[in-house]
């Protein structure tokens, strides 16, 4: 076992889709280093989810342009574990995507192979910031004293615990990605109204069909509160959006009124995700203690 004295790094990649400033010195996220998934837009590479990126992406998915997502390489995530290396880091917790979405987390145990120093690379079965609150949870860890096994697991408990509810205003890109294979019936025939899902097994699940968008936000934000009455007072919660920051922050103050012990942050949808759900989404991301 790795003693909890030791210098242990945290990296995840960028589908977590941090709060903005949650990385910086002294933040929430502190210290935790993001290797970038690949969007490509009409043939070209985009690694830096950046406000370039969403310009770029929103008008895509505005105009129908074809729009892939792509595993970073293991040699991108060798890179980064070489470099902590170097820098005198005895291991490394490195918290992903979930394997079911996207082969990072793969790429990532193919890189820790390739290095000297102990690597866990912890599948969340998640994305957003459902994946975020699992790397923050082994960053408090390692502040905390605790080893790089415990931190690992500490990371994985809580992406257990985790919930991501999305409302998609449009199946057309959920359609073109595939993302939904398993329910590939059920859609096609709702293609007219809007859906609610949520990740679950590590998978996009369609959970209701709405008719109205009004509704279809209500409904999410039902759910939400069923789920935050089955944990403890100490929820995180994230509202995710693209192209919609207004109807999230009227989200985000209205479950802050149905649940004003909770943390609530406002964050663009990561990149990597909503080139696949599209504009227009709201989706909430959940941490916290499930009570029972």
């Amino acid at each position: 076992m790795h003693p909890p004295s030791s210098r242990i790094a945290v990296v995840t990649d960028s589908a977590a889709g941090f709060p903005p400033g949650w990385l910086d010195a002294d933040c929430p996220a502190r210290g935790i280093l993001i290797v970038p998934i690949p969007v490509l837009i009409g043939g070209e590479t985009h690694t830096h989810d950046d406000a370039a990126l969403f310009k770029r992406l929103s008008v895509a998915l505005a105009q129908g342009t074809e729009i892939r997502t792509s595993r970073p390489s293991p040699g991108q995530f060798e890179q980064v574990y070489r470099v902590l290396e170097s820098a005198g880091f005895d291991g490394i917790v490195s918290v992903h995507l979930s394997g079911l979405l996207s082969g990072t987390a793969d790429a990532a145990r193919l890189a820790a192979a390739s290095v000297n120093l102990p690597v866990e690379v912890i599948d969340t079965g998640t994305a957003g910031m459902a994946q975020g609150y699992a790397a923050m949870a082994a960053a408090a860890s390692l502040r905390a004293g605790f080893s790089l096994e415990r931190s690992a697991a500490a990371a994985a408990i809580a992406a257990r615990g985790s919930a991501l509810y999305l409302y998609v205003p449009s199946l057309d890109q959920l359609r073109r990605g595939g993302r939904v294979s398993a329910a590939a019936g059920w859609l096609g025939s709702v293609l007219s109204v809007k859906v609610l899902l949520k990740v679950q097994e590590g998978r996009l699940v369609p959970l209701e069909k709405v008719r109205t968008p009004r509704r279809a936000v209500e409904r999410l934000e039902e759910l939400v509160r069923a789920d935050l009455d089955n944990r403890g007072p100490a929820a995180e919660l994230t509202i995710h959006h693209y192209g919609n920051e207004d109807q999230a922050a009227g989200v985000a103050a209205r479950l802050g009124a149905a649940a004003p012990r909770a943390r609530i942050a406002v964050a663009r949808c990561p990149a990597v995700l909503a080139a696949h759900v599209g504009l227009g989404v709201v989706g909430v991301a959940i941490s916290g203690a499930i009570a029972g």
